[in-house]
């Protein structure tokens, strides 16, 4: 196979949650560009229009699908209306999430349950029905869990966000879990560790510390629109067929000092 060949992704579905603004966006319109039918899916419906619109703008395929998964009963009608309409999901990226800060000791129990609904039980919950209903009978499949770098470490100075960041541990285990469990059915299991972006999630952090998160990573630059695309068209592809279990941290270096 020649090398442009093995990141040609024509012909498949992905499905990808949190997809209407974004981080989810800009890999919706990478696995797009590279051939994919993406269908996204989120919360609001007015902003998965505009997101629809931004990628069929651009010769994407796209598909939209209202849907809250903060509540696990959501997680069927997902797949059966993207089934429904696209036959098969040949990807899955999971990259829907929340955040809340506090201090650990005045941690809320509702910040606690809606951070860990999204951001651990989602994906599995997820996972696990995409897995029965479409990739593991076919013997084919790619799943990427967007993580964290905050998943590597503890809190960075005034963040106090101790749920993400074991939430963002747990998606990274989960990832090498599943992984070693369905590699028998050809299902590649990978994450990606997304470091800062300037995002609707990150703003407050932004301006609170933006200067003092660049100064200390390595490549002095937040993530921008391009970085996590080649990312996830690699894991998506065959370019990535003996790559399972794995996380790639894209972060400019932060995670390693």
């Amino acid at each position: 196979m020649r090398v442009r060949e093995m990141f040609e992704l024509g012909g498949q579905v992905a499905l990808i949650t949190g997809g209407s603004r974004g981080l989810g966006l800009q890999m919706a319109q990478a696995l797009g560009e590279m051939g994919c039918h993406v269908v996204i899916t989120a919360r609001k419906a007015d902003e998965l229009a505009e997101a629809a619109g931004h990628l069929q703008a651009l010769g994407i395929e796209a598909t939209t699908v209202v849907s809250d998964l903060q509540h696990p009963e959501a997680v069927t009608p997902l797949v059966s209306e993207t089934l429904a309409a696209c036959g098969q999901i040949d990807i899955l990226v999971n990259n829907a999430g929340a955040t809340w800060g506090a201090p650990a000791e005045d941690y809320p129990d509702e910040a606690w349950h809606k951070v860990m609904n999204l951001n651990v039980n989602a994906p599995f919950f997820l996972a696990r029905e995409v897995g029965k209903r479409s990739m593991i009978a076919r013997r084919r499949g790619k799943i990427i869990n967007v993580a964290s770098i905050a998943g590597l470490k503890g809190s960075l100075g005034p963040m106090q966000t101790i749920a993400y960041n074991t939430s963002k541990a747990a998606a990274i285990n989960f990832t090498r879990a599943l992984a070693a469990e369905w590699g028998k059915y050809n299902i590649n299991v990978n994450a990606i560790c997304p470091g800062f972006f300037p995002s609707k999630m990150s703003a407050g952090l932004l301006d609170k510390m933006g200067q003092a998160v660049i100064d200390q990573t390595p490549l002095h630059r937040l993530g921008d629109d391009d970085d996590l695309k080649g990312a996830v068209v690699f894991l998506a592809s065959q370019a990535a067929r003996h790559v399972t279990g794995q996380y790639l941290a894209v972060d400019g270096g932060a995670s390693v000092v």
